[in-house]
């Protein structure tokens, strides 16, 4: 919505004690949910499409099989996500070093669809604009990059067109303020409990956010 210029009002609740209505108007008990009038619609990918389908500009390809690429590459996901997060939600070492086998298992696939399907010179997925691609991949490149902050990792240096895909998503404010401020707290406290091994890195940032 904010790479379309949608006006939206944001509610952020803490989802570790969700409040009645919330659980009223979210099926899964899970964000985002989006009120469209009297309507509530969940999950993601339903809401990102149905943005697409109603507010311009279009930010799927117009060529039905580079909107097909994306939309498989959308799938993909949960399954990267589940990858770059082995590396930082790991509670041993021993665990964050089969997380990196994780990540780097997913990361090849990615850059090898970069390499040989994109068929552009990026900045995004698709060129010079972002995408729904770009918008699914952004918050967990964005949540990777905080905890790499801290463990210097340079896992991404190996995969040089994720990375600079990486580094695009992150210098645009569409991303970057996606966000609420609160984020760099909420994510060291998060560090904390879950019991991570990298939690100590967040010590500073996390005190005050450990309820």
């Amino acid at each position: 919505m904010r790479a379309k210029g949608v006006e939206f009002d944001v509610t952020y609740i803490n989802l570790r004690e969700k409040p009645d209505w919330f659980l009223k108007i979210s099926p899964h008990g899970k964000v985002p949910v989006l009120k469209v009038g009297d309507v509530n619609l969940f999950e993601s990918n339903a809401i990102a499409e149905f943005v697409e389908e109603t507010v311009a500009p279009p930010l799927h390809p117009q060529d039905a099989v580079k909107r097909a690429q994306n939309r498989a590459w959308t799938d993909f996901v949960p399954t990267f996500s589940s990858g770059l997060s082995a590396t930082y939600y790991a509670k041993t070492t021993a665990e964050q070093a089969e997380g990196f086998d994780k990540a780097r298992a997913v990361l090849i696939k990615l850059e090898e669809a970069i390499a040989n399907q994109r068929g552009n010179d990026g900045p995004y997925f698709n060129g010079p604009k972002l995408s729904l691609v770009d918008a699914s991949y952004a918050p967990f490149f964005q949540r990777f990059a905080a905890a790499d902050e801290k463990m210097q990792s340079g896992l991404l240096n190996d995969f040089p067109l994720v990375k600079a895909w990486s580094d695009a998503l992150l210098a645009t404010e569409t991303v970057t303020g996606s966000v609420a401020e609160s984020f760099p707290q909420e994510f060291a406290g998060n560090m904390h409990r879950r019991g991570t091994v990298i939690a100590p890195l967040f010590e500073a940032a996390a005190q005050g956010n450990r309820i």
